[in-house]
């Protein structure tokens, strides 16, 4: 498989959340791109020049992102020549606040995700347990706490620790 952020070929590719638009846009991208999306390499990303004319928004809202971060002349000129129909430029104007509660894979939450658990979880005073696959809408983030998550299960609101879920 080819990423198609940097056109790195043979190697694995990992789905990876983009958001701020719709719900459960993902991309599959090299790992080293996915490392790389909070502080971008400038040697790296430099086929963004060409892959930034993707036809897949998710795609083209990471080039726009990542092309943001780099402060390299070669890169504002990119970022001004990339046209993006107006939906899709609001989805990349869109950053999500960078918080402190990641899930069990590493990837950021943001208040209004949908999360999964990844194990049964007894839930205290509650009488029940939590089953592992259930889906939990519209998180909240316990900002006192980066390990917290709040979100409702089975008609109860419950506190989740973020080692037990993974982002939908």
């Amino acid at each position: 498989m080819t990423c198609p952020l940097c056109t790195a070929s043979d190697t694995p590719l990992i789905t990876t959340a983009v958001p701020g638009g719709p719900v459960d846009a993902s991309a599959d991208i090299c790992g080293i791109c996915a490392d790389q999306l909070d502080n971008p390499s400038p040697d790296h990303f430099r086929a963004l020049a060409s892959t930034m004319w993707s036809e897949d928004p998710a795609i083209q809202v990471l080039a726009a992102r990542t092309l943001s971060k780099i402060a390299e002349p070669w890169a504002t000129d990119l970022a001004d020549q990339l046209y993006l129909d107006d939906d899709t430029r609001a989805w990349a104007d869109n950053v999500p606040e960078q918080t402190d509660h990641k899930d069990s894979n590493g990837q950021p939450l943001s208040n209004g995700d949908t999360v999964v658990l990844i194990k049964d979880l007894p839930v205290k005073g509650g009488g029940f347990t939590a089953k592992r696959g259930t889906a939990v809408h519209k998180i909240s983030l316990v900002h006192d706490n980066p390990a917290h998550i709040e979100g409702r299960v089975e008609g109860q609101r419950i506190v989740i620790l973020t080692e037990f879920v993974k982002k939908r």
